[in-house]
């Protein structure tokens, strides 16, 4: 399927094909909720990085977070690159050097009409703001961490590739 997204000022457009298009995965860790906002979590999607086309590349600045691990004196760098619109802060997309073929953009930014997800995901909830709800159907799967399962391996089991 090919997604196309764009920051909130119009900036910065782009576009790639996805395989695994449903938004099915709430991720509640901190970085998501303060660099997305909304309901205080974000939702990835999966794309081949091979296809990314991007117009307004100037326009993009890079954010790598910070992690601290419990017991860790200071914290350190993502490697993973979170990249956004210096115009607008609209998060666009994330890459990690670990997994180079894939580009994660975010569904917030996506343009073009997702598929609904007949179940979601809710992850990293250990560390969810307290303000927030989790509104979870009954086929949802909750994890205080990360689920094993990846998002390639969610739409095969559900017979959603295309």
């Amino acid at each position: 399927m090919l997604l196309e997204g764009s920051c909130h000022c119009g900036a910065v457009s782009f576009s790639l094909t996805s395989a695994h298009p449903y938004p099915y995965q709430r991720c509640y860790c901190s970085i998501c909720r303060k660099t997305q906002g909304g309901g205080g979590y974000a939702i990835n999607l999966g794309g081949d990085a091979k296809s990314l086309r991007v117009r307004g590349r100037k326009d993009i600045s890079v954010y790598h977070a910070k992690l601290k691990e419990p017991g860790d004196l200071r914290a350190h760098r993502s490697s993973a690159e979170r990249h956004f619109c210096r115009l607008c802060g609209s998060a666009l997309w994330l890459f990690s050097p670990e997994w180079p073929e894939l580009i994660h953009p975010f569904a917030s930014a996506i343009d073009t009409p997702l598929p609904v997800p007949p179940e979601h995901t809710h992850l990293l909830l250990d560390s969810k703001a307290a303000w927030v709800e989790v509104t979870a159907g009954p086929d949802d799967l909750l994890f205080d961490g990360y689920p094993e399962e990846s998002i390639a391996a969610w739409h095969a089991r559900l017979g959603l590739n295309r």
